[in-house]
């Protein structure tokens, strides 16, 4: 069986041990043997697996789902994510990057570590394996769990994503036993040549994340408690940086994915939406958001202009040609952030929100907003809580809206998993259409209230709001007799229910 799972590794794609090779996932591998398959070969490949779709599939569909994005003129490649569409084949090679190279690569590692109590490893690659079942419970609601990984098991069968949130907050808790912040922990591009002591505060940063998220559906608030006393998170955004090169292959991926005419691409496809723009520049009220220039790029007139969920403005090409438009500040050194300093405060705030403490929330309510600030290096964090205050008896409104404008920036899919989860930013009864009327070219704008999303332009028939989940991946469901009837796009996963 040992050598079986060494085959399957092999045609999984491992890259080799060279760092500027861990870039570029799709490297053939330089035959490895089985001796020398270790944590400190392994890790750094089931990191660039996570990093690349989480920083780049997620962050796309993320962006368009959670109105970030519209689509740009004249191009279609994600104008069905505009339209709240997404289908089992589209999110199939996410599916499989994670779930058949990141999953497996962890598999190995957490085996080798535990037989050999290394425990700093057995940590890190926990960590990465929780993270990783998060996101895929989080996209799909349910997936393969408890018979997952095993190769002589083709066909296992979907957990229910409450119950796998309770197995990973186990496997963490049970890693966290074992290891001390001085163990040591192998090659790691995430936290490089370091101890065990950055791990265990983004395993405690994780598990707040986790059991802040299925909150609504479990009693959970003295483990909350019980993390906020301990006061052990990260101090630093948890992110892969410093490792990306101006190279094809081997940038930033959402910066690759996108292109923006460095390697050689001539389509883009990318723009800012305009419920993202309302919400950051609001004129009346005098009101512009420091980030908004950090974020996104003026147009062609130096000025700021948000598209519409649902079209691509092809139909009028002389006013909305590409010029028009807003692009994301992206750079092909630019970090993938797993998690921020400000979700970690904002998670913090609702903790002391939910029970009351006004005084409390509001303290860290401010410290995810400076740190969204600081981040990229923008003035005016006051400007923008005076904007979109804190009411804690409404702490949601608050903390939705803020949150989805930060992480707008730089991790829009963790927005999209918040706005089904708070509520918030809320839909509104504006309809695209009224927005942007495709047969006549007329354009409204500010019809898109600030704060508050709208339904796209001929948007997905099933949704009364956002959509709600992912179809379960083709690459999965095609050849497993047990996967589960689809509940629709407009069934919420457990935590939003």
């Amino acid at each position: 069986m040992k050598k079986i799972f060494l085959a399957s590794l092999l045609v999984l794609g491992l890259v080799s041990t060279s760092c500027d090779n861990y870039l570029d996932i799709n490297q053939d591998p330089n035959s490895p043997t089985e001796e020398n398959m270790t944590p400190d070969m392994m890790l750094p490949a089931a990191e660039m697996n996570i990093a690349h779709s989480y920083g780049d599939y997620l962050r796309t569909v993320g962006g368009y789902f959670a109105q970030h994005y519209s689509q740009e003129f004249g191009t279609s490649n994600y104008l069905d994510y505009s339209q709240f569409n997404q289908s089992a084949v589209r999110s199939s090679s996410m599916y499989r990057q994670l779930n058949t190279r990141a999953l497996n690569n962890i598999k190995y590692i957490r085996d080798y570590a535990k037989a050999n109590e290394e425990w700093g490893n057995y940590l890190a690659a926990t960590v990465l394996r929780a993270f990783t079942y998060q996101v895929l419970v989080d996209c799909y609601g349910e997936v393969p769990y408890s018979e997952a990984l095993d190769l002589s098991n083709l066909t296992p069968k979907y957990d229910d994503g409450q119950a796998i949130y309770d197995g990973i907050l186990a496997e963490l808790d049970d890693a966290l036993s074992k290891v001390k912040a001085s163990d040591q922990v192998g090659t790691s591009i995430l936290f490089p040549g370091g101890t065990a002591k950055d791990w265990i505060k983004f395993a405690n940063a994780l598990k707040l994340r986790i059991l802040t998220r299925e909150s609504g559906a479990k009693d959970v608030n003295s483990q909350i408690a019980a993390l906020i006393d301990e006061d052990n998170f990260p101090t630093k955004d948890v992110q892969f940086a410093g490792c990306w090169k101006d190279e094809a292959g081997q940038a930033n991926p959402f910066y690759l994915e996108d292109a923006f005419a460095s390697y050689g691409a001539s389509q883009v496809n990318i723009i800012l939406n305009v419920a993202l723009l309302n919400t950051m520049s609001v004129p009346s009220d005098g009101f512009v958001d420091g980030r908004l220039s950090a974020y996104f790029s003026p147009n062609g007139s130096n000025q700021y202009a948000g598209g519409v969920s649902g079209t691509n403005f092809s139909t009028n090409p002389t006013e909305f040609g590409v010029a028009k438009w807003c692009r994301p500040n992206a750079h092909f050194n630019d970090p993938v952030v797993l998690m921020s300093v400000s979700e970690i405060n904002f998670l913090i705030c609702e903790y002391y929100a939910k029970n009351k403490n006004a005084s409390k929330a509001q303290e860290y309510f401010a410290k995810a907003i400076n740190a969204s600030f600081s981040k990229v290096g923008a003035s005016g964090a006051e400007d923008a809580i005076a904007q979109y205050p804190l009411d804690v008896n409404n702490y949601k409104q608050a903390i939705g809206i803020q949150k989805w404008v930060d992480l707008s920036g730089y991790n829009s899919f963790e927005a999209w998993c918040e706005m089904r989860r708070l509520g918030y930013p809320e839909m509104s009864s504006v309809k695209g259409e009224n927005v942007y009327n495709e047969a006549t070219g007329q354009y409204h704008p500010e019809l898109v209230e600030p704060g508050k999303l709208y339904r796209p332009i001929k948007c997905n028939p099933a949704l009364t709001g956002i959509l709600q989940r992912f179809p379960y991946a083709e690459s999965s469901a095609n050849r497993n007799q047990n996967t589960p009837t689809y509940p629709g796009d407009n069934a919420p996963v457990f935590w939003a229910k």
